[in-house]
């Protein structure tokens, strides 16, 4: 027996525009196109040879008129749906030029995740919606985040299925270990920043790099922890991190 060919990938640049006071972006799909009427991200297909950066940019424009400063890469996931097989590279925005408007008879709104959001609500944005509502610096101490059990990296190889908690994180030390978390459908994970103590340009480059180099189209948001405080978050969200972790402090 011939084995059928995979679906052809569609790579898609989605944009979480983020106000200063947290309410995300969300537009509903427009009659005529699969899915109508469900809200989603804005964003669309990238072109060939394109960025998923510079499609953004364009994408934003045209959907929203808006000019976006920068967008920072937060995660990449596959979905698949019965019109077409997506992988989506979810971009952070922080800030833009102009006031979003519908340019393609859609409507729009700023929720906050995981209150009071509208439905019905694309399958693909409903773990970007959750994954949203982790905060940007997470306490960790003796294993347990302020959210709930972070799975060590020993633990986290064994594991087979998801263990039980709302909220699940775990330690990673390498790219099988993030794709591992989320096959397990795990929230985050954690990777470790080694300290530099030397503080020069050079070293800084090579952890940070490094850094990137894990978080690159990560299937779940990443913290970084190891030898840095929240005045790193800027740094670490333009490698691809989406918050820093620390030690809980004891009173």
């Amino acid at each position: 027996m011939t084995q059928a060919p995979a679906r052809k990938v569609t790579e898609v640049a989605v944009g979480v525009l983020i106000r200063p006071d947290g309410l995300v972006l969300l537009a509903d799909r427009p009659p005529g196109k699969p899915y109508a009427g469900y809200w989603e991200f804005p964003g669309g297909k990238i072109e060939p040879g394109e960025s998923v950066a510079a499609a953004l940019h364009r994408e934003l424009h045209e959907e929203l008129g808006i000019a976006i400063d920068m967008s920072l890469p937060w995660v990449t996931f596959e979905h698949d749906y019965p019109h077409a097989y997506v992988r989506l590279h979810f971009e952070r925005v922080y800030g833009w030029e102009g006031v979003p408007h519908p340019r393609e008879c859609q409507h729009l709104g700023f929720f906050r995740p995981g209150r009071d959001v509208p439905a019905p609500l694309l399958p693909a944005a409903v773990p970007a919606l959750r994954w949203l509502q982790l905060p940007d610096v997470l306490a960790i101490d003796d294993g347990e985040s302020a959210l709930g059990r972070i799975l060590a990296v020993e633990q986290l190889r064994g594991a087979k299925t998801r263990p039980p908690g709302e909220w699940l994180g775990a330690f990673a030390d390498s790219r099988a270990d993030i794709e591992h978390a989320a096959a397990l459908s795990c929230d985050f994970a954690v990777i470790g920043l080694e300290h530099v103590t030397t503080h020069s340009k050079t070293d800084t480059a090579l952890d940070w790099a490094a850094v990137a180099s894990l978080t690159h189209a990560a299937p779940l948001p990443i913290f970084v922890f190891g030898g840095i405080d929240p005045g790193d978050l800027a740094i670490a969200r333009r490698h691809g991190a989406h918050g820093i972790a620390q030690l809980l402090t004891r009173a």
